[in-house]
């Protein structure tokens, strides 16, 4: 097959400037280990000779040539890091394949819907080509001008030459999670665990899409209701005008459908139950938008009678909308400093498997399209000898109670 498809070299070298590094480690190991991938190799034209070009390569991911991470350095490797570079190439591996991830939306009745978002859409530009540069721990320079004091860095900022085009937070889950693993497969869900830092780059997709489409207006008249509020700190006023922040928050929302754009990337990594060996259905991806995301903490909430983490990341919300609205700018670190409500301020909020499997279910959250044996299309270049998992002695004796305890 790859033979009789074999083309000028002048097409070969096309295609390898097109995704750049990781397509030479793909060549060599397409043709040896994966039939799959040697069938579209050979119908996307891959000259024979670029086969033989791979064995030198250096540890890699698969679509990451242009990146802020050198990953011939064990550094770039590292647990953190890993998190959001494999998620990345994962992206760029579904891309070459033609699959789309699931994207997750609001629709006019304030409900998540499902349709699906091609690789391009979500990085604002073809994970092919030339142009695409990979900015991981970044900040997404455009919102510097809307915040006062410094930027938080997001997992990913996606650009083109000097231009940022997405920023994007990562959360890499595994499926089940504690909540649903003794559950029956179609109830399996993830735990999302949401950093401040999400609640502050949301805030700022929403000001941003106000002022890119000329809402402003419309926003300040929205959260006008901010007036009405003495003191934000103070838990009894917020809790008897927490009905009205839901309501700007929800009207925020109505008004933007048109407008929403992925904000959080959820490649999900499927287990044999809570063990911790790899379903043979592995992988897949799935992308909430910036109004979906709104969702999980609205929802989730359970009770006015105190301020739960979920109703802090409202009010945070709001208030971060509202402070912008007043004087054009707003302080993050000084919000999420000082509206705790005596809440730990560890994380913004986590929503286990089981809240989460209504708003994801769906064929690729039962059955993954990515099989586990195509992990090493994505891993380049003996990468995997580089990773540095996290030790925890209690998963040690666990795993190796056979042999500790007999």
């Amino acid at each position: 097959c790859f033979v009789r498809l074999n083309p000028p070299p002048a097409t070969a070298l096309e295609h390898g400037q097109a995704v750049g590094l990781g397509w030479a480690a793909f060549r060599l190991r397409a043709f040896e280990r994966s039939p799959r991938l040697c069938y579209n190799a050979a119908q996307r034209g891959l000259s024979f000779s670029a086969l033989l070009d791979a064995k030198s390569m250096q540890p890699s991911l698969f679509g990451l040539a242009n990146s802020n991470k050198d990953f011939a350095q064990k550094l770039s490797w590292g647990k953190n890091t890993f998190n959001n570079t494999f998620p990345t190439a994962l992206a760029c591996y579904m891309d070459h394949l033609g699959f789309e991830p699931v994207y997750l939306t609001l629709d006019e009745n304030l409900q998540i819907v499902h349709s699906k978002i091609s690789v391009a859409e979500t990085f604002g530009l073809s994970p092919k080509s030339p142009e695409i540069f990979f900015a991981f721990e970044a900040d997404f320079v455009p919102y510097r001008k809307l915040i006062v004091g410094k930027l938080p860095r997001i997992d990913l900022v996606t650009q083109q030459r000097d231009t940022c085009l997405r920023g994007l937070e990562i959360k890499l889950t595994a499926l089940p999670d504690n909540s649903t693993c003794e559950l029956k497969e179609e109830h399996y869900g993830c735990e999302i665990v949401i950093r401040q830092d999400t609640i502050i780059y949301l805030a700022l997709s929403l000001i941003l899409n106000c002022l890119e489409t000329g809402q402003l207006d419309r926003l300040k008249e929205i959260v006008s209701v901010g007036e009405q509020i003495k003191d934000w700190t103070n838990t009894e006023e917020i809790l008897e005008r927490f009905s009205e922040l839901v309501m700007v928050v929800n009207q925020i929302a109505l008004d933007q459908l048109p407008y929403q754009k992925p904000i959080i990337l959820q490649p999900i990594w499927k287990t044999l139950g809570k063990t911790p060996q790899l379903h043979n259905d592995a992988l897949d991806f799935f992308v909430w938008s910036n109004l979906a995301f709104t969702r999980l903490f609205l929802d989730s909430m359970r009770s006015l009678e105190s301020i739960s983490r979920q109703m802090r990341s409202t009010a945070w919300l709001v208030k971060m909308l509202y402070d912008f609205a007043a004087q054009s700018r707003f302080n993050p670190k000084k919000i999420t400093d000082l509206m705790t409500y005596k809440v730990n301020n560890d994380k913004a909020f986590a929503i286990n498997g089981k809240l989460t499997n209504p708003y994801m279910k769906c064929p690729e959250l039962s059955k993954p399209r990515i099989k586990k044996e195509e992990i090493k299309e994505i891993i380049l270049g003996g990468g995997q000898r580089l990773l540095s998992p996290e030790r925890r002695f209690d998963a040690l004796i666990f795993y190796t109670q056979a042999e500790l305890f007999n």
